[in-house]
């Protein structure tokens, strides 16, 4: 099991992280971990080529990056506070790369994504507010046929908040179970 975390804060540490590594703790000893925090792999805006190029440009850099670590992994969990009602813009930008990534001749994005598993975790001030943004992670995984682990919803606002979210750090020791 190779886990890739991809962290879509504006924050280092922030709660969603917080909750998320209490869930890693749980994953399978053997599980590989990569945990990569969006604002230090900033992605340029998608630039949507399909009708105006047959071939997408070979990625390089941030993209690079992101797109073989993607690749690499078996189980990808997106850490997004809940921003506005959905993802944050981070996370929206990695998703929107995924187009691009998927006309690339040579890595048979589609295909290899259907053995995956997308995961999410996230934490708002107070729930029930959460549905686009469940609803933005699930249709992604159904799009390119992968497995759905679900989201793992907190709550907090302030720094270390969710560790006050006793239901959410129970639901964090079983999340993973699922595997």
């Amino acid at each position: 099991m190779k886990v890739l975390f991809l962290i879509g804060s504006s924050r280092t540490g922030g709660n969603t992280e917080t909750l998320a590594r209490r869930a890693a703790e749980n994953l399978p000893a053997d599980a590989e971990q990569r945990w990569i925090h969006l604002s230090d792999a900033p992605l340029a805006d998608f630039g949507d080529v399909r009708h105006t190029t047959r071939i997408p440009l070979e990625p390089t850099g941030n993209e690079k990056i992101l797109l073989d670590a993607t690749l690499w992994a078996t189980d990808i969990v997106i850490l997004t506070p809940l921003y506005w009602y959905s993802v944050s813009a981070s996370v929206k930008r990695y998703l929107d790369h995924w187009s691009g990534w998927m006309y690339l001749p040579d890595t048979q994005f589609k295909s290899r994504m259907r053995d995956k598993t997308l995961w999410g975790v996230s934490v708002a001030e107070e729930r029930g507010q959460e549905e686009h943004l469940v609803g933005t992670l699930q249709r992604s995984a159904r799009y390119l046929k992968m497995r759905w682990g679900g989201v793992l919803l907190g709550n907090g606002n302030r720094p270390d908040d969710v560790l006050n979210d006793a239901s959410a750090l129970v639901a964090a020791k079983g999340f993973f179970q699922n595997v």
